[in-house]
């Protein structure tokens, strides 16, 4: 949502259907929805709490009002709260669908609701509302009017958590299927007026796992649970794809809307994802090592769990000493990926963990051989002795941040030659004003023309790294500079212009609130 009150619509995940909806691209063909003050205002936003309800005053010269906004049971509310003098108020909303294209149906008008008159031809309805201190209006959009907005409200400020990121990653759990998206938006550019545009509206194997992780660290189990459930439900472990649709949707096609202007007129936008067809082994190493942190959290085992995880374990059997197109997603052709090496010895190392530890039947002997050809593979050709760290994939110079994740999934020791190294050469490679780079694209890896801003979770990454090689004071100064980069509201998004700090790319973004807990649960451990 603007700081005008207004909501621009981008329907998801049934693309054309009035009845999914989220405030997405930031484009006024996709349709606005708009509550304001009709005289000209000043106006700041918080959330109340630690909840999901978003606040946003208004100040005008006759007074004071307040929007309140949230989603429940199945509808969005915008409630309407006068805090001071008398304020005029008008309510506006112009759905568009299919992406912008078609015009509102006549019967959408029918999915508004108010407790004011509105007035309006076709599916755009209109109303105005004068209030006073003390006097509330609400407006809903949703199958159906609201009985009670009010106890609605008093419900989601119920649900208030104490950190930010954790409130994040809950409201991208999408409930009813369990599946957790990366970000609730599509398109928004990775550089001002650039092409790196991609949607990001869907469940990615690695980013739902690194959320239940991080979920879990809060003491939040229920929706760790769903969204095991879901992948049960929804994922083929002898065949599993990068990425689902929130309803395990098969056609995730990747397209072009010439129609929309994009972001501040970045195009193109696109919708769906190639991603959806890339063969990613980290991801499936990242999923084995959150469900064995499931099961250590104490979260009991569904009928077939093991059974899923050994499926997963064997395909990665197979998988593993493939070339891949690695957690970047790459269009420039498959390489063998240092990273995607690294994180198929992690799902093997966690599979083996929970077999011994929990007494599960698994073919243990031929796990350990596997984890340990891979762990002497990446040591043999992912180093480059001349360089003095690992490098991006085999046999090439580059460097690549997620790299410094080795030592967090426990490949390497903090303290060992090769991991100092690499922390090193990361740090004097590929930091820009403060802030890593993911890699130099100008290498040319990922083959997507432009450039991108720097990547907000390996910067967290370098701070880890620093905090476990005991460099407290350098981690510490790095996290408080990403941390000044979240918005007014305390959001962050995929990426930042390490010039300006401005935030760029997908928003919020799931990675980086993910990374954010991470750091800050390590800095709290003194660096463990």
């Amino acid at each position: 949502m603007t700081r005008d009150g207004t909501i621009d619509w981008l329907c998801w995940p049934a693309f054309d259907s009035p009845a999914c909806f989220a405030a997405l691209l930031g484009s006024a063909a996709n349709g606005y929805w708009r509550v304001a003050p009709v005289e000209a205002f000043t106006t700041r936003r918080l959330y109340r709490g630690g909840s999901l309800v978003l606040e946003s005053v208004f100040g005008t010269s006759s007074g004071e009002v307040a929007l309140i906004d949230f989603m429940a049971a199945g509808v969005i509310l915008r409630i309407v709260e006068g805090r001071r003098g008398r304020v005029a108020v008008r309510m506006q909303a112009a759905p568009r669908f299919g992406y912008g294209r078609a015009e509102a149906p006549a019967d959408s008008a029918a999915l508004v609701f108010g407790s004011v008159k509105l007035t309006g031809a076709g599916g755009d309805v209109s109303a105005e509302v004068m209030l006073s201190a003390g006097e509330r209006a609400w407006f809903a959009w949703g199958d159906a009017a609201p009985v009670d907005p009010m106890g609605l409200l008093a419900g989601a400020l119920a649900e208030a958590e104490q950190d930010r990121s954790v409130a994040v990653l809950r409201a991208l759990c999408v409930r009813g299927t369990g599946a957790m998206v990366a970000a609730p938006t599509t398109s928004l550019p990775e550089w001002p007026g650039g092409g790196r545009n991609w949607d990001y509206r869907f469940c990615w194997l690695r980013d739902s796992a690194l959320a239940a992780q991080a979920l879990l660290r809060a003491g939040r189990r229920e929706e760790v649970v769903a969204w095991r459930e879901w992948l049960r439900r929804c994922v083929d472990p002898g065949d599993p794809r990068a990425l689902y649709g929130i309803s395990a949707e098969s056609d995730l096609t990747e397209r072009v809307l010439e129609w929309l202007p994009g972001h501040a007129g970045a195009r193109p936008v696109r919708v769906g994802n190639a991603a959806a067809g890339q063969l990613q082994i980290d991801a499936v190493g990242v999923l084995l090592m959150a469900l064995a942190a499931a099961r250590e959290a104490g979260l009991e085992d569904a009928p077939g769990q093991w059974g899923f995880e050994c499926a997963l374990v064997e395909y990665l059997e197979g998988i593993w000493a493939l070339p891949d197109e690695g957690i970047w997603e790459v269009r420039g052709g498959r390489r063998h990926f240092t990273h995607s090496k690294a994180m198929a010895w992690a799902g093997f190392d966690r599979a083996i963990g929970c077999a011994e530890r929990f007494g599960l039947e698994a073919p243990s002997e031929r796990w350990r051989a596997a984890r340990a050809q891979v762990h002497a593979l990446v040591c043999a050709e992912g180093f480059d002795a001349a360089q003095g760290s690992f490098t991006q994939s085999f046999g090439r110079p580059e460097l690549d941040a997620s790299l410094l994740l080795l030592s967090d999934i426990g490949f390497l020791p903090p303290d060992d030659a090769r991991m100092r190294g690499t922390v090193d050469a990361v740090a004097r490679g590929l930091m820009q004003d403060g802030f890593v780079l993911r890699y130099r694209t100008e290498a040319g890896v990922d083959g997507v023309a432009g450039r991108e801003g720097a990547f907000l979770p390996c910067s967290f990454w370098l701070a880890d790294a620093w905090a476990r090689e005991g460099r407290m004071a350098e981690a510490r100064a790095l996290f408080e500079r990403l941390c000044r980069l979240r918005n007014d509201v305390g959001l962050l998004s995929e990426e930042v212009d390490p010039s300006s700090g401005a935030l760029l790319g997908n928003f919020p973004q799931a990675f980086s609130h993910i990374a954010l807990l991470h750091t800050a649960g390590l800095l709290a451990g003194g660096g463990r």
